[in-house]
């Protein structure tokens, strides 16, 4: 056995169960858990932030977010400080919530912050669909959406980050399926074992990873049957295929990847925020002094080493956006006090 495994997570819902359920400390010498960018809210990278709140001040807009957006500082502000100064921003469930909206205020234009992984894309994918059908022009979406294989692969090639193997994520799973993961055991030689959420599902998938581990084998396996399907949802899949095209994308921590993003297809282009207002003023982008989200992201450093970690940062006042997302890392480890 070597001396040491690393096992990443990349599902913000897994951080916060191995979080809560103390799993962390239940595993052998030698075998560690570490957090990676599975949350969708952490990796958005401040450019997009920025371009967010630049949208929020323009006038005659309404912005549309799920909640965890508001709080994530960009450069000089957020969206919580732009609505407490008296723009339109709202907070809604789903983007068809959203878009309930655009049909009650006509003379405005109403802008979908779409943030998430394959789990929650194809839910704007249906709703940009649905704007088409309703002809509702005043809707449009400033697409944040991202990619998970893309991503495992810069962290599977860097050697900085060392990992041995991946825990995958559940929900981002079940629309994906497996056949994503292959390239990992194939290409990489790591193990990656899709998992459930509770601490019994959490620790038979590191099970799994570490039997692989010990036989020097690697494979994508399925520890969670009753959610994910080998090929996943195929209705989800279409959605995502006709509706989006894939394009590169920066993420907070890792940097631009390759096809890691998602934009909308040229049918549907005028839906696109982005597109619809060209000349959008965005201020320049700068990070948070001292704030180490992107190490956190990239698992070189645990929340806990952050020199910000609960001095001067935590959730009711957050610096960084793993400290703000009801996933992030850093609040998982500051809620429970996690200190291994």
């Amino acid at each position: 056995m070597p001396k040491h495994w690393r096992i990443m997570e990349v599902c913000g819902s897994h951080t916060m169960a191995i979080a809560r359920f103390g799993l962390k400390q239940l595993l052998p010498d030698g075998v560690e858990l570490i957090s990676g960018p599975g949350c969708p809210v952490c990796v958005t990278a401040n450019a997009q932030i920025d371009t967010a709140i630049a949208l929020a001040r323009r006038p005659e807009t309404i912005i549309c977010s799920f909640g965890d957006m508001l709080r994530v500082p960009g450069s000089s502000s957020s969206l919580a400080n732009e609505r407490a100064h008296g723009a339109d921003v709202r907070v809604v469930y789903s983007p068809a919530d959203a878009l309930d909206i655009a049909a009650c205020n006509p003379a405005q234009t109403v802008v979908f912050i779409g943030v998430g992984f394959e789990t929650t894309a194809p839910l704007s994918a249906a709703t940009i669909k649905r704007a088409k059908t309703r002809q509702l022009d005043n809707f449009c979406l400033f697409c944040a959406h991202k990619l998970v294989p893309p991503a495992l692969a810069s962290l599977a090639g860097a050697a900085e980050v060392a990992v041995d193997a991946f825990l995958l994520p559940g929900h981002v799973s079940t629309v994906i399926g497996l056949e994503p993961y292959r390239f990992l055991a194939t290409h990489y030689h790591l193990p990656g074992v899709v998992s459930g959420f509770s601490a019994n599902e959490i620790l038979q998938a590191v099970d799994a990873i570490l039997h692989q581990l010990v036989a020097d084998t690697a494979s994508i396996e399925n520890a969670y049957p009753a959610g994910v399907r080998e090929h996943g949802n195929p209705t989800a899949r279409a959605l995502l295929e006709e509706v989006f095209q894939p394009v590169d994308c920066d993420w907070r921590g890792l940097g631009q990847i390759e096809a890691s993003g998602l934009a909308l297809r040229a049918e549907y282009a005028s839906f696109d925020a982005c597109r619809r207002f060209p000349d959008l003023s965005v201020e320049p982008t700068r990070e948070a002094r001292g704030c180490r989200c992107g190490d956190v992201l990239k698992g070189l450093i645990k929340p806990t080493e952050c020199p910000l970690f609960d001095h001067g940062c935590s959730p009711l006042q957050p610096i960084g956006p793993c400290m703000v997302s009801s996933e992030g890392s850093c609040a998982a480890a500051y809620k429970y006090r996690e200190c291994s």
